[in-house]
């Protein structure tokens, strides 16, 4: 029965949305959701990813058990696949009472160095809820994060694409900000952004600056 459920997201009989819900009203679901992102159907494997990403958000003590699953898909061959596991495991932070995520941390922040712009987007905009569940981790992060600057362009990661991650990278800054040490560098960072071609990475910037500049 339940791998029709999972099956049903390939011929659109049910939705991702629809698919959540049942999920939630019964967790025993959970283990054929996660054998759903290893379907040879995209419609599964996705379908399946995004409810996965959901209940890590609401719930993520439901998939903790699992994490070292989303861990090993940090491998995949599929880009999206690599993108919702990256979201599950910066979700599953916030309890992770066995430190699996340090064990983890230069793998995860490697892809800071990835060719396309969505996988570095993905780890920028990720770490400022990383952060905030892991404090110790803050200077590693913030020290991670300063090196967007320098990323290298390629067809799939522009010079526009690098500061739309500037500016994700202002937003992850600001959530956990308080507890940086190293508030020099992260300034300087935020000041060269100040005269960006992109209003919104400008605006973040000069917003960014007001708050904490004092």
């Amino acid at each position: 029965m339940n791998t029709k459920i999972v099956e049903k997201l390939a011929d659109k009989t049910i939705s991702k949305e629809e698919l959540f819900k049942k999920v939630k009203n019964n967790y025993d679901l959970i283990p054929e959701i996660i054998n759903g992102m290893t379907s040879s159907k995209a419609a599964v494997r996705y379908g399946c990813g995004k409810v996965l990403m959901d209940i890590s958000k609401e719930n993520p003590e439901k998939l903790y058990p699992h994490m070292d699953f989303f861990i090993n898909l940090l491998d995949s061959q599929y880009r999206i696949l690599i993108w919702q596991s990256m979201a599950i495991i910066a979700n599953l932070t916030r309890i992770d009472k066995n430190n699996k995520f340090e064990k983890i941390f230069e793998k995860y922040f490697s892809f800071i160095d990835n060719d396309y712009m969505v996988t570095v987007a993905n780890v920028v905009g990720h770490s400022g809820k990383i952060g905030i569940a892991k404090p110790h981790l803050i200077n590693k992060i913030t020290n991670e994060l300063l090196k967007v600057e320098k990323i290298k362009t390629t067809p799939h990661l522009t010079l526009e694409c690098k500061k739309v991650i500037a500016e994700q990278a202002i937003e992850s800054f600001d959530m956990f900000f308080e507890k940086v040490e190293n508030k020099k560098e992260v300034f300087s960072f935020v000041e060269k952004q100040r005269n960006s071609s992109r209003k919104t990475l400008k605006i973040k910037a000069e917003e960014f600056l007001k708050k904490w500049n004092n």
